[in-house]
């Protein structure tokens, strides 16, 4: 475990602010740490809404990562797999791998469970994980099954040649058929949890389509040239139209009842690592956001 000291300079702030401000962590995990005692004030556990003053001491104590994934048998949809690759349909609300406050419960889970071979590269925590889906997106992700099929996959994602494909629902009507937003994207000073549309930060490219419009929103194809931590979505917010459903980065009163955001990964190309075929994956759209299509399409254009 670590235990790092952080002395407040000014007052005001709330403990779980500061800690995940000065850690680096998120204020959610945050949380977790003041509820298990491993973050103190002036010595003391205390509640994460405590007001901290100039000169306090915060203590953050932060347990050693997970070192061993327990299989468990968690539903998964696999599109495809051989000796090299598996291509699964992620659902919504699972968590890739354990990390920030999720030990278990997730895809990494999953995956030990129903296949014999992960790569090894991105060590205990995320065998076979060459990219990521946030919790509450749906949708395609490869996996690699061996080292060799690992580094052929994460070659083309940083190279730009592995295209994926989203389907959002946004709130609003815009007005042209389609186009690019190119910015910068890094950690919101104010949630480190969230990202934001910054002068400083990594560059992230999103060229949409709109293929359907209702009265009050827009359907949308995204393909992101780059893949950074919640790209899409805050790509959607930047230029003033959120995606439904997202609790995050959209609107505070949402009009469906929906445990999520309304973003599918619905398509995946990538060249097969082995035998260098262009391969191209699909998944439909769940249930929950065809409902919702068809809610909008009842109501009209």
């Amino acid at each position: 475990m670590t235990v790092d000291l952080y002395v407040a300079k000014t007052s005001g702030d709330r403990l779980d602010v500061f800690a995940a401000e000065k850690s680096g962590l998120t204020r959610s995990y945050i949380k977790q740490l003041v509820q298990a005692g491993n973050v103190t004030l002036n010595g003391s556990v205390v509640k994460s809404g405590a007001i901290i003053k100039a000169g306090d001491r915060v203590e953050v104590t932060v347990p050693d990562p997970v070192t061993e994934i327990v299989p468990q048998d968690i539903p998964l949809d696999i599109l495809y797999e051989d000796d090299d690759i598996a291509v699964i349909n992620k659902q919504q609300g699972l968590t890739v791998h354990p990390g920030g406050g999720a030990e278990d419960n997730t895809l990494v889970n999953a995956l030990m469970f129903r296949l014999k071979s992960l790569s090894s590269i991105n060590g205990v925590v995320r065998p076979g994980i060459v990219h990521r889906l946030d919790k509450d997106t749906s949708g395609v992700m490869v996996i690699a099954k061996n080292d060799e099929a690992h580094l052929s996959l994460a070659s083309q994602f940083e190279n730009r040649t592995a295209e994926k494909i989203y389907t959002a629902l946004l709130e609003g009507v815009i007005k042209e058929n389609g186009g690019e937003i190119k910015t910068f994207i890094d950690r919101n000073p104010k949630d480190r949890k969230l990202m934001c549309v910054a002068p400083t930060g990594r560059e992230a490219i999103s060229d949409y389509e709109i293929v359907e419009r209702f009265s009050e929103n827009c359907l949308a194809l995204f393909k992101i040239k780059t893949g950074r931590t919640h790209q899409i979505r805050v790509h959607a917010k930047y230029i003033g139209h959120p995606v439904v459903g997202d609790k995050q980065y959209g609107f505070k009163k949402q009009k469906f009842n929906l445990d999520g955001q309304l973003l599918h990964a619905g398509s995946l190309t990538v060249t097969h690592p082995r035998t260098g075929e262009r391969m191209t994956f699909t998944a439909p759209l769940p249930d929950y956001f065809l409902r919702v299509l068809d809610i909008l399409r009842k109501k009209g254009v």
